[in-house]
């Protein structure tokens, strides 16, 4: 489909992914590359709406289906709008989140088979590479509620939610294990970075 790069960035909320997102985005650039940094759910103008739906009010405002749609719909319009158009020009397109963040998610009331079969429908793309950072929920938890966002709705269902999740990534990270990188996330950025610089290089 592509002769780009595709990275994708997983992990709980308040992993620092998103940092480590960025900062690769900057080395690589630094470095030369033409890189795309996006992020999941949004990345495109209608994509973006949808964000705001699923991300922010009470954590029961959608049922786990419905949810799963909202996310499906948001990932199939990055893909035509932000994605492929990136990947086909052979751009580095590093993504904070893509599907396996809804595997996790929106999967996580035993819906994994939906989540699956409604991908393979729609989005039907996996990246190249998926560097997971792995981080305590405790700690990841407190990092991502100081932020004091409006876009807490995830964090708002508590710690029971962040460790299931947690042990869901790495469970991915198992069955997936041809693309998933773990990285331990309990250190300074800096040293995370440079992990993180060694795993992609190393695909490169």
């Amino acid at each position: 489909m592509s002769k780009g790069l595709f990275l994708s960035f997983e992990g709980i909320d308040g992993s620092g992914k998103s940092t480590q997102a960025r900062l690769l985005a900057e080395t690589l650039r630094a470095a030369g590359c033409d890189v795309v940094l996006t992020r999941e759910p949004g990345g495109s103008p209608g994509a973006e709406e949808i964000r705001a739906l699923v991300l922010q009010g009470d954590p029961d405002r959608w049922s786990p289906e419905t949810e799963l749609l909202l996310f499906t719909a948001a990932r199939r319009d990055h893909l035509e709008r932000t994605i492929r158009p990136a990947l086909a020009a052979g751009k580095v397109v590093i993504c904070d989140r893509f599907a396996d963040s809804t595997r996790m998610y929106q999967g996580r009331s035993g819906l994994r088979a939906q989540v699956d079969a409604l991908h393979d429908t729609m989005i039907a793309t996996e990246p190249d590479l998926t560097i997971l950072i792995d981080m305590d929920p405790v700690a990841a938890l407190g990092r991502a509620k100081a932020r004091a966002t409006a876009e807490e709705r995830f964090e708002d269902f508590g710690l029971s939610l962040q460790e299931q999740m947690r042990a869901g990534f790495l469970a991915l990270a198992q069955e997936y294990a041809h693309r998933f990188r773990v990285i331990d996330g309990n250190r300074p950025a800096e040293a995370v970075a440079a992990d993180v610089l060694h795993t992609v290089t190393d695909a490169l």
